[in-house]
This record gives C-alpha cells, sequence and structure tokens, in this order.
C-alpha cells in the first residue's frame, strides 16, 4: 500500500470543483479589493455511476441534507454520480430544509443531465439559520463547469468550517494484479472537515471518500460500517454529536479487478487500505480540534473484547478533565484511571497499567492501578511536545483499540463563544 497525491481526486474517473458563492456574508467586509474567500461550496463527481454507501449521525436531530441523502440512495438502489456539499450553514432545524437540500440535488441534475436521486448533498455550518438558496442557484453551473481531476484541493477547502488546515487522504494498492486507489478529500482517496462539535456515533463531520475499487454496494457498505466503528466513532473533539455528520463512500470500479461481491481476501485487503484511509484522516481531525494544541492518541490494549477496548480507549480521550490536564501538561494520571473506571465495561481495574509518551520519552504513571513513583521533571518534558500518546494496558486479553481527540484550550471556548459572528 502506498501513500499517493491526489485527495477526493485520486481514484479513477473522480474529478471535483470549488468555489465561494457567498453563502454567509463576513460580519465586515475586507476593504482589500485583492482578498479572496475561501470556497464555502464544492461538487464532487465521477465519469460513471457509482456504487455508493453512507453512514450517518445518530442524533435525534439530522439536518436536512442528511435526510435526503438517504431518500436518494434509496431510490437510486446506492448508486450515484455527485455529490454537492457546502460550509457556512448546515440546513438543519428549518421549515424549508429538505425543500432546498433537494433543489441543490435538482439544481447539480439539471446542470449535468443526471437523475436527481444520483446526486447527493451535505452542509455544515450554523444550525438553526436558514440557507439562502439564491447564491448556490448561481454558483452550480461554475461548479460543473469548472469540474476537474486536480481539483481536489479546491474542493476540500470548501467545506472547512472553523478548521485550520484542510484534511485529505490518498493510498493505491494492488487487487487482482490491478492498482487500486481510495482517496478521501483504490486508489482511496478522501477528503474530510472537522474541527468542533465532534462525538461521532456511527459517523462524524463530513467525509468524502472515492475509491476505483470494483465492489458492490453492500461489501461496500460493510467494509464503511466496521471501519467507521474503530477509525471516527473512536473520535472525540468536545463531546457534541453533530446533526449533519455523514461519511459517504463512491466506488468506480474503473480499476478492473474483479468485482468484490462476497467476504474473502480481496474484501480484507480493500478494508486494510480503507482503514489506512480512514484512520489518518481520523488523526487530522483530532489534530486540528478547535483552539487544539496537543493531539491526544490513546491505546488501549490488553482487552478481552474488542468493544472493551474502544470504550476504555473513548473513555480517557472524551474526558474534560483530562483534557485540560493534558492543555497544562500536568501528568495527573488519576483523571485516567477515573475515565477508565466509569467505562461501561467489564474488566478488572486492578490490574491496569499506565503510561504516557511523546517523541521525549515514556513515562510510566500507574501500574496494577495504582500510582507509582515517576519523575515529574521527565513527565513535564514527555507532556511538552505536541503529540501525546496514552498507553493503557488492562492486562486481561489480547484486543486493543486506539482513540483519537485533542487538548482542551481556552481558545476552543473562544471560538465557540461566538460561533455565529
Amino acid at each position: 500500500m502506498t501513500k499517493i497525491d491526489g485527495g477526493i481526486c485520486a481514484a479513477k474517473g473522480f474529478k471535483a470543483s470549488g468555489t465561494y458563492c457567498g453563502i454567509k456574508k463576513p460580519a465586515v467586509e475586507n476593504p482589500n479589493p485583492d482578498y479572496v474567500h475561501k470556497n464555502d461550496i464544492c461538487l464532487v463527481a465521477c465519469d460513471v455511476l457509482c456504487n455508493t454507501a453512507a453512514v450517518y449521525t445518530q442524533n435525534k436531530v439530522k439536518g436536512a441534507p442528511i435526510l435526503v441523502t438517504k431518500d436518494h440512495l434509496a431510490k437510486s438502489g446506492n448508486k450515484a454520480k455527485a455529490i454537492i456539499a457546502n460550509s457556512k450553514n448546515a440546513n438543519t432545524c428549518n421549515a424549508d430544509g429538505v425543500e432546498k437540500a433537494a433543489k441543490m440535488c435538482q439544481l447539480v441534475a439539471d446542470e449535468m443531465g443526471l437523475p436527481a436521486e444520483q446526486v447527493l448533498v451535505a452542509s455544515t455550518g450554523v444550525i438553526g439559520q436558514v440557507l439562502p438558496i439564491e447564491p448556490i442557484i448561481t454558483a452550480v453551473p461554475t461548479l460543473v463547469k469548472e469540474l476537474d481531476y486536480g481539483k481536489n484541493e479546491e474542493a476540500a477547502t470548501a467545506i472547512m468550517t472553523t478548521d485550520t488546515v484542510k484534511k485529505e487522504y490518498a493510498v493505491e494498492f494492488q487487487l487482482d494484479g490491478k492498482t487500486c486507489r481510495l482517496g478521501g478529500t483504490v486508489r482511496i482517496g478522501a477528503m474530510a472537515k472537522g474541527s468542533g462539535m465532534i462525538h461521532p456515533n456511527m459517523a462524524t463531520t463530513l467525509n468524502f471518500i472515492s475509491t476505483d475499487c470494483a465492489i458492490s454496494a453492500d461489501m461496500l457498505q460493510q467494509a464503511l460500517s466496521e471501519i467507521v466503528k474503530v477509525t471516527y466513532n473512536c473520535l472525540s473533539i468536545d463531546g457534541d454529536t453533530s446533526t449533519n455528520d455523514m461519511v459517504e463512500i463512491m466506488a468506480s470500479g474503473l480499476a478492473g479487478n474483479a468485482e468484490i461481491t462476497a467476504p474473502g481476501p480481496a474484501l480484507d485487503t480493500f478494508k486494510a487500505a480503507l482503514y489506512d484511509v480512514m484512520a489518518n484522516l481520523t488523526r487530522m481531525l483530532a489534530k486540528d480540534g478547535e483552539g487544539a494544541s496537543k493531539l491526544l492518541e490513546c491505546v488501549c490494549s490488553g482487552a478481552p473484547t474488542k468493544d472493551t477496548a474502544i470504550i476504555v480507549a473513548k473513555g480517557v480521550i472524551g474526558s474534560t478533565l483530562f483534557k485540560c490536564a493534558m492543555f497544562g501538561e500536568d501528568a495527573n494520571w488519576g483523571r485516567v484511571l477515573c475515565a477508565i473506571g466509569y467505562a461501561p465495561a467489564e474488566f478488572d481495574i486492578d490490574k491496569v497499567d499506565v503510561a504516557l509518551k511523546s517523541t521525549a520519552g515514556t513515562v510510566t504513571v500507574c501500574q496494577n492501578g495504582a500510582g507509582v513513583d515517576f519523575s515529574e521533571e521527565e513527565a513535564a518534558k514527555v507532556l511538552a511536545e505536541d503529540e501525546i500518546y496514552i498507553l493503557v494496558d488492562l492486562n486481561q486479553g489480547d484486543e486493543k483499540a486506539t482513540a483519537w481527540g485533542c487538548d482542551l484550550t481556552y481558545d476552543y471556548v473562544k471560538i465557540n463563544g461566538d460561533y455565529r459572528t
């Protein structure tokens, strides 16, 4: 497996575009006539009709784009050819939300000559504000006209909100002697957005993945659901599950491999590539958490079951007190044990070991459920780095899992204190 460039456009047949249409006007216009606004709308399309799979937020409040996308996939038999996505407005909790989300799809369908159900839609931004459709009507012809196999970055920046960097990743791998690509915004290519309001439950933020691997819709859904559980669902920035979370993958089949229609070695190879893409995007999302100064990665090993390992690792990463301790570079390991202790899983706390690790070294802070002597000076050096690993060994089995998050800083409060402005 090899990492490659191209993001969402890495896989054969996929092209993208992005532009600024003015969905949300800035509070104060920049007086510089040469100022370039960040893209706020994008389009990803494929040359062929794709088998498609998706997972969505489990929040009871769901954005209108999710309702429309689910309806379109049901009508099309889980096939799609394009997806339009915007930032700056979530189109959620609006009386005309579904109407406007469907309108976005219809605009693209009319411009590209497609049935509307072959177009999916996603939105991210402020909840509860009416989505202005006029700028989108104006932008769609430009988006379609400017579709290009090399415009992955234009699309990736268009879905950013409080993100400070775009998130893209892609790989290529061999299957049946064919080179497959997979990427996101097998090749597998992908792009993602997310910085705050991230505590996924069967989805996360906005994530779009493309692949040219030939794989049935059923196997694609199985692979996506399985890998989401151990990647995106193991991410927590602030404990809030968004209303608009969506992960979507489209498979063009243009790699030319024998179609994957059942479990077996070929599906395992595909899932390994998909895990690589999604795990790397998850890590990027965690590192770019709102106001974050440190990436936190908790590895729980020695667990009796995979689910136990996931629950414990997520419990540590999701602890507000622990996040604060990491921001303060305080080796307050008791907060790790506290989070492990309230995790809803069965294990013996008296067998648990905990260590803190970074490029500056490793400090063991707990063995057999009790604290051990350690150098505060060495611990301070470890925690001064910007990527911290929390190593939890339950010593009660062979399963392991990783969860990702970030510290909780003053800047997080500042960002969310005036998010709408």
